[in-house]
């Protein structure tokens, strides 16, 4: 873990955090420049392995793919282009929450909100935790990553928060990070 988060020294660690309800042992290390301005997320499982990473879409470093910048941008347009993507990149599918992704290449977008909209934010796997990394249920993505805001309907642009204040969770004295 001491080494992921020295990875970037630009960006210094802010502090370790459990990232999953359900898995006590998965770890969270958040960088930044000030508590106020998360960066980067890495996250750890039981062994001290480094399995995911998710960048902040306003202050994270710019995450691209084919050309392409992953953070901090509409999420129609990404949406769009991640369709128009080669077929060897693997195809698009979506988790239960509407979030689209790539399992074979450990990747999902997801949503933050802007100052004045929301724009996407990616968050990756490795390989080892890639097959069907966009289910929320099933992948190895910490239930962290999972709070917030939901991708926007495609048709009616409703925006949606998990959990909602109506079916709020029950995670015992666990609560997000952030």
């Amino acid at each position: 873990m001491d080494d992921a988060a020295m990875a970037l020294p630009e960006i210094p660690e802010l502090r370790r955090f459990q990232a999953d309800p359900h898995f006590p042992e998965v770890v969270g290390i958040q960088l930044g420049l000030s508590p106020a301005d998360p960066a980067v997320y890495e996250y750890f499982d039981g062994s001290g392995r480094l399995f995911c990473v998710a960048t902040d879409a306003v202050r994270g470093p710019q995450v691209t793919l084919d050309g392409m910048g992953l953070a901090g941008d509409d999420p129609a347009k990404l949406e769009e282009w991640l369709f128009a993507l080669p077929e060897s990149m693997g195809g698009v599918s979506y988790g239960p929450r509407g979030n689209p992704g790539m399992n074979d290449l450990g990747l999902v977008l997801r949503v933050q909100k802007a100052p004045t909209e929301l724009v996407t934010r990616p968050v990756l796997v490795g390989r080892d935790w890639a097959d069907r990394c966009t289910d929320d249920w099933e992948g190895a993505i910490p239930e962290c990553e999972w709070v917030g805001h939901l991708w926007p309907h495609p048709v009616t642009g409703a925006l949606h928060v998990y959990p909602s204040a109506r079916y709020p969770q029950t995670w015992g004295r666990w609560s997000p990070p952030f």
